[in-house]
């Protein structure tokens, strides 16, 4: 069974990629049973520069496909922040509550469309000899709302509302996130490529 190791340590991730892929034959795993990869610093100034880094660097140094995965939220009128800085906003990488927090005072005051946010979910898949054989990408548009709703999901779900839906990710139940989600319409894009270059 071919082996796809997605390069982070990102356990909810690692749980939202398994689910949206585990119908396939493919093994799928984190760095946790590699302990020689390298922690890649995301220096990149684009989601797509930052997934094939890291994609490139750990197939590199593993010698096995790799999926880099980069994601984030932008708003527009705060100039598509936080972007790909969404995970250390507020200055520690992975606070959910300082970056919410922070998120919500630079919006104090804006109401509508100023409100409008989009997530960005975007993988490249690098081959063991550590080419980047393939990028896609999915977008899912929402709005934020003024407080925190739900206690699903991670990150800014419990501030992202689902217009169609009038309720927040947090709110939403993992099967119908994955059916909406910018992670789920990204590797939808990246199936088929999966089934071409396994032969599966």
């Amino acid at each position: 069974m071919p082996r796809l190791v997605l390069g982070s340590r990102n356990k909810k991730k690692l749980g939202e990629l398994v689910d949206l892929l585990g119908d396939l034959p493919i093994e799928i795993t984190d760095l946790s049973p590699y302990p020689q990869a390298p922690d890649v610093d995301e220096t990149g100034a684009t989601f797509e520069e930052n997934a094939s880094l890291k994609a490139r660097s750990v197939a590199q140094a593993l010698e096995t496909w790799v999926l880099g995965e980069d994601s984030g939220l932008c708003v527009p009128a705060l100039g598509g922040a936080p972007g790909i800085y969404s995970a250390r906003y507020a200055g520690t990488h992975g606070d959910d509550a300082a970056n919410n927090a922070k998120l919500l005072k630079e919006l104090a005051g804006k109401a509508g469309d100023e409100r409008a946010a989009y997530y960005v979910s975007t993988a490249a898949l690098a081959n063991p000899q550590g080419e980047v054989v393939a990028v896609v990408a999915g977008q899912c548009w929402g709005r934020i709302d003024t407080t925190p709703r739900g206690s699903g999901g991670f990150g800014y779900d419990p501030l992202f509302i689902v217009p169609e839906l009038h309720a927040s990710f947090g709110e939403l139940s993992p099967l119908v996130k994955q059916a909406l989600s910018h992670r789920a319409r990204c590797v939808g894009k990246l199936r088929p490529i999966l089934r071409r270059l396994f032969g599966i």
